[in-house]
């Protein structure tokens, strides 16, 4: 099962899970059933919008684990930008629509809102290096200057900080930059709690945001990493998405 919530009139942001299968293609998967994947969720948002399916096209990134932040025309991209965020403009009776893949780190989607009322969409990719780098802080700017006078954040499901263990010194790196991503495992051990530090980036943003309460490594509805790596399954990525419709 997967869902997708409509937040505004013809803007819609969710999350997929496993049930929509591997959605990436560089984990190794077959590059056709990737595809057929993507066009399957496409074509599943626009129905669930009541647009025509080539009415809900969504744009990927070649993600990082950095800052960069790529601003789209809103056409159809002849390429991926290399880049772990994306900013676009969808104004009245145009659409859009933004993905970011993930399997433990946060996946980010955001809403703004020009003066004129016209919707400014974006995505971010909040690993542990984008955390550490600001990328929220950088999409956030960006949809500024994009005229984003108002923005609001929905975090999709990543790994906890009961889980995500890692050496002293990088908590200790992490944490010096951002507090809140300080963390003990449920055994004890150092962690990183990636989710409240994207949460408090975008506080210091001045934006709200949604939380999903979610951990990728406990629930095997989503795709995890470290699940993967730990119990030698096949990788898959899921994605946050956020679609704007061709409303006038």
């Amino acid at each position: 099962m997967w869902s997708s919530l409509q937040v505004r009139p013809g803007i819609r942001v969710g999350f997929t899970d496993a049930t929509a299968g591997n959605l990436a293609f560089h984990v190794g998967d077959d590059p056709a059933l990737v595809a057929g994947r993507r066009v399957a969720v496409e074509h599943a948002l626009a129905h669930g919008t009541g647009a025509s399916p080539v009415d809900v096209q969504l744009a990927y990134m070649e993600q990082v684990h950095g800052a960069e932040v790529a601003v789209l025309d809103g056409g159809s991209q002849e390429a991926a930008p290399t880049a772990d965020a994306m900013v676009v403009t969808a104004g009245a009776g145009s659409a859009a629509g933004l993905a970011v893949m993930v399997a433990d780190c946060v996946p980010v989607v955001l809403l703004g809102e020009t003066q004129s009322g016209e919707a400014i969409l974006a995505v971010a990719h909040a690993g542990r290096p984008g955390v550490e780098k600001g990328v929220i802080a950088a999409v956030a700017e960006q949809m500024r200057r994009s005229g984003a006078v108002s923005i609001e954040a929905w975090l999709g499901p990543g790994v906890c900080g009961r889980c995500y263990e890692v050496p002293e010194t990088m908590r200790a790196v992490v944490a010096a930059r951002v507090p809140e991503s300080w963390s003990t495992t449920s055994l004890g051990t150092p962690a990183l709690d990636l989710p409240a530090a994207v949460l408090a980036q975008l506080a210091a943003c001045g934006v709200p945001a949604h939380p999903s309460g979610v951990c990728t490594l406990e629930d095997e509805q989503y795709f995890s990493h470290r699940r993967s790596q730990r119990d030698g399954v096949d990788e898959g990525r899921f994605i946050g998405f956020i679609t704007a419709s061709a409303v006038p």
